[in-house]
């Protein structure tokens, strides 16, 4: 059973791993225990009770608090701040009820009460017990008859064990350099990761991850959450000065209030957490495999080999010159095309016609169908780029609404690429957006969307909101999520991608609508390795589409693109007109060869042997769940000479099976392989692929 009711509170378990909570002397909800599963319910730490430190710090200050609010003299990160009508500006929660229910995700649910005010505040407890991970999410709820100012909501606060000494990960970038993994120690204070820009942003993740300092990619203690959100967040990760370390998630505070009327609930999205002693690469894999089982739509659907015809013909589209792309991505086995931007009303470059859905009747003067109809004869499935949450002031939509974007009334309206940002917060906007792509999915035969948004926020007015403006920032989400919550229910078949400019919009939350996250719109493989390996540590491979393009073709090997994109969800995206035929020959090759492997890939267990981010030689390997097969790349990029490479100790197999390895001699038991290793002799710029077989 994995939730146990004790004397002393709570103990939430999974297959590996122990979480405990209780209420403590004072009535206080507070933590008791993070790490290993142990033998026994009363095995767990009780409730801390601590004493306080002279008139400065009392008990509570000391106390690690499941949910603390703003109350008595506690001077730590709270997770809830709010104003009631009468001014009072704390919140005191006591215990009111508890409800436990069963299945295959069992939930602890904790209500909690003001001691004055109307306030209930229901926290949630949901455990995966296969994947160590337990979600967390908070509801308020306005029992009285006056509006309550709610200025921070937090999803959850998660406590490690005694100590500090702990070290922070996470992954930072911008655009074209994306998921650089940053590990710093944690002091005394605060530090604070987010994101204002209305998205997830390039250059921040709502992800985290915490060791002693000690920890690898095998082996040591890793804690580790993430917040299922795709707007403004806020990480804070905080040392005291009393040997207590906690992160904070959920909600970015900066410029948010919600005014929860009478009657209503205010839910804060949810964060998993979870605890992994098998290092980074076991919390990572724990990821992994909730991600494709649990959120994803279609988590165990192969994803098919695509081309994406932007980067041959940008704006320059019509119905003869995809239908000549078309036929030579069949001929190398490509299974998806798709066409980009270009295609819509009046749409011959970046400054006009975002907004104007449908084909443009110059380009395709018989609308998408005498395209699709030809790509589908060669036997590939059709996508199409979208870039819905945008307008251009020239367009259609822009002349007929001026009033729908984000805007101040006395501020001039800020364009980035031309474009302003419509204010889904609005229902007649998600209405519209609904009706105009609904319309565009049955009309026509399309099996994939990649869904585009090329800029950040601006002027996060809205002049007509029916109460509070600065709700904005949570309503404008939630109507992206209630747009593509719609399509997928009415087009359930369909694959859709999500793309800001590459990864500005990568998280667990637009993963319950997408099947895939363009990671970057940096294709070079050199930088690509890199980008790969950061975006690894939260998201599975099959989520992460990957390019062979026209980047970096005087100078790296078409095989070792190649070997790079097949690391994820393979794509093409090169002029393919003007790849010769042997170049044309070979792609066909690796696309035949990638889609013998891509059971591995997309649904295997990934080991990263050497860090492309800290080494010229790097190296992945990904293992199929019953460790009958696997496929390991590495790759080289510049090493001065003289250079000897180390060898590679591949991971994941049975240590008692016996293997044999593509272009190694003999046959050897898993743990042979694993602990002596394999030696690749690789060039400046090569790469490779080597098959593991079990025998």
């Amino acid at each position: 059973m994995p939730m146990f009711t004790t004397a002393t509170g709570w103990v939430l378990e999974t297959a590996r791993s122990g979480y405990a909570l209780g209420f403590n002397q004072a009535g206080l909800l507070t933590h008791r225990y993070w790490g290993p599963r142990l033998p026994h319910p009363d095995d767990y730490p009780s409730p801390p009770n601590p004493p306080g430190w002279a008139s400065f710090n009392n008990p509570a200050q000391l106390t690690p608090e499941e949910f603390p609010g703003v109350e008595d003299l506690k001077f730590t990160e709270p997770c809830l701040k709010l104003s009631f009508a009468d001014g009072v500006r704390n919140v005191v929660l006591r215990f009111d009820a508890a409800a436990v229910s069963e299945g295959e995700t069992p939930e602890l649910q904790l209500t909690m009460r003001d001691t004055v005010y109307p306030l209930l505040a229901t926290l949630h407890y949901r455990v995966h017990t296969a994947y160590d991970l337990i979600e967390r999410w908070v509801t308020l709820t306005n029992e009285g008859d006056t509006p309550i100012t709610l200025e921070r909501v937090f999803s959850a606060q998660w406590h490690l064990p005694p100590g500090d000494d702990y070290r922070l990960t996470h992954v930072t970038g911008r655009w074209l350099d994306e998921m650089h993994l940053r590990h710093e120690r944690l002091d005394l204070g605060c530090k604070v990761l987010e994101s204002r820009r209305l998205t997830t942003s390039h250059h921040h993740n709502p992800w985290f991850a915490l060791d002693r300092g000690q920890a690898n990619e095998d082996e040591g203690e890793v804690w580790f959450g993430a917040l299922a959100w795709s707007g403004n967040w806020k990480i804070a990760a905080e040392v005291t000065d009393f040997n207590s370390t906690r992160v904070s998630i959920g909600l970015n505070d900066w410029d948010f209030a919600w005014q929860l009327k009478p009657g209503e609930s205010f839910s804060t999205p949810a964060c998993v957490a979870g605890y992994s002693r098998a290092g980074f690469g076991g919390a990572s894999r724990l990821l992994h495999d909730y991600v494709r089982n649990v959120v994803l739509p279609h988590g165990q659907q192969p994803h098919k080999v695509l081309y994406n015809s932007w980067e041959a013909t940008t704006f320059d589209v019509n119905t003869s010159g995809q239908i000549a792309l078309a036929e030579v991505a069949a001929a190398m086995g490509v299974e998806l095309f798709v066409l980009d931007d270009g295609w819509f009303h009046g749409r011959n470059n970046d400054t006009a016609a975002l907004g104007d859905w449908w084909p443009d009747a110059v380009k395709f003067p018989d609308g998408l169908t005498p395209l699709i109809a030809r790509v589908n004869a060669l036997g590939m499935e059709f996508g199409l780029w979208v870039e819905p949450e945008m307008v251009n002031a020239n367009s259609d939509l822009y002349r007929a609404h001026p009033d729908w974007v984000l805007h101040y009334p006395t501020r001039p309206r800020t364009e980035a690429r031309n474009q302003l940002i419509l204010n889904l917060a609005r229902p007649d906007v998600q209405d519209h957006l609904i009706e105009k792509l609904d319309r565009l999915l049955r009309e026509n035969n399309i099996a994939f969307i990649k869904w585009d948004m090329n800029r950040n926020v601006s002027e996060a007015g809205w002049p007509a909101a029916p109460g509070e403006q600065r709700e904005l920032w949570v309503r404008y989400v939630e109507g992206v999520y209630r747009v593509w919550g719609t399509l997928r229910q009415r087009h359930p078949r369909v694959v859709w991608q999500s793309c800001s400019g590459g990864g500005g919009r990568a998280d667990l939350g637009i993963l319950r609508f997408a099947d895939q996250i363009w990671v970057s719109d940096n294709t070079e493989p050199n930088a690509r390795l890199g980008i790969q390996e950061g975006f690894s540590y939260i998201f599975p491979a099959n989520t992460m589409e990957a390019w062979v393009t026209d980047m970096g073709a005087d100078y790296l090997p078409l095989s070792f693109r190649f070997h790079v994109s097949m690391c994820g969800a393979l794509g093409v995206g090169g002029h393919l007109l003007r790849w010769s035929e042997s170049q044309r020959a070979e792609a066909a090759h690796w696309i035949a060869r990638y889609k013998a492997i891509r059971p591995l890939v997309q649904q295997g267990d990934l080991y990263r042997l050497r860090s492309p981010q800290t080494h010229a030689f790097s190296a992945v390997q990904y293992m199929a769940k019953d460790k009958s097969a696997g496929v390991l790349f590495a790759f080289r990029t510049h090493l001065p000479l003289p250079s000897q490479l180390p060898p590679l100790c591949p991971r994941g197999l049975d240590p008692e099976a016996r293997y044999e390895i593509e272009g190694v001699e003999g046959v050897r038991s898993g743990a042979g392989w694993m602990y002596g290793g394999i030696s690749v002799e690789l060039g400046d710029f090569d790469s490779t692929m080597r098959m593991v077989r079990r025998v």
